[in-house]
């Protein structure tokens, strides 16, 4: 069965473009030129990604992720206009996974899609080979269900977004290792392009802690190793 992707864009030509070139990669499509129509594709179907243009008449992209996040995991990426740094942040706050810049070339969207749901799948088809459940992280009192994706803190559950999942995945199953924004973003995007100014790791790793109760000054989970990364202790 076909991947299902949602389009939202009021640019119609890009829209179309965009779901042009998904469509040749054999990904069924569903295309919203309008937030009204994209709010109700969002609350009747479930896809396994959905690529929101921020800048939408009406209700904007930020608020239809909201929307999302209300009931699913699946990503989203998020459409930015040139240097708009701050809905950048916004997005990934609200639970985006990713976002990428206008203008931008339709096969480098086709290549984040593919890479967020190859790693949406890879956790959400893990495989339990019996004995020791290894899909099943714990830390003190914090337990991930790698192949449920479920994640709960002191018995209480921490609704997580497919991408700080992965994070605090990589960090546990690294625990006592120190490591880097580029290497979580390279294992997270897998080839996806990283600079040392792209604050996407970090906002990621501040909207954990705020979902953890967690501290920058006195961390009990994640410890931020200032020059270097990130890790959890042992």
């Amino acid at each position: 069965m076909s991947d299902k992707i949602l389009i939202v864009d009021d640019e119609k030509e890009i829209a179309d473009l965009v779901a042009f070139y998904l469509e040749s990669e054999a990904f069924e499509v569903t295309t919203c030129y309008t937030s009204k129509d994209a709010m109700e594709q969002i609350q009747t179907q479930v896809f396994d990604i959905a690529v929101l243009d921020i800048m939408l008449p009406g209700i904007d992209g930020l608020e239809l992720c909201k929307e999302i996040r209300k009931k699913y995991n699946y990503p989203v990426i998020m459409l930015t206009a040139k240097d708009e740094e701050i809905d950048k942040i916004r997005g990934l706050m609200l639970g985006a996974d990713d976002y990428i810049t206008k203008p931008f070339r339709p096969l480098e969207l086709v290549a984040r899609v593919k890479a967020q749901l190859r790693r949406y799948k890879r956790y959400n088809q893990a495989p339990n080979t019996g004995g020791e459940d290894p899909s099943l992280i714990i830390h003190g009192g914090l337990v991930m269900n790698i192949k449920t994706h479920e994640c709960q803190l002191d018995e209480k559950e921490l609704n997580l977004t497919p991408t700080e999942f992965s994070i605090l995945r990589i960090l546990c199953q690294r625990k006592g290792e120190v490591v880097s924004s580029e290497e979580l973003f390279h294992e997270i995007w897998q080839d996806e392009y990283y600079s040392k100014s792209n604050n996407t790791i970090t906002v990621h790793i501040r909207h954990l802690r705020e979902k953890m109760n967690d501290s920058v000054e006195r961390p009990k989970y994640i410890k931020t190793i200032w020059g270097v990364g990130y890790k959890i202790e042992n």
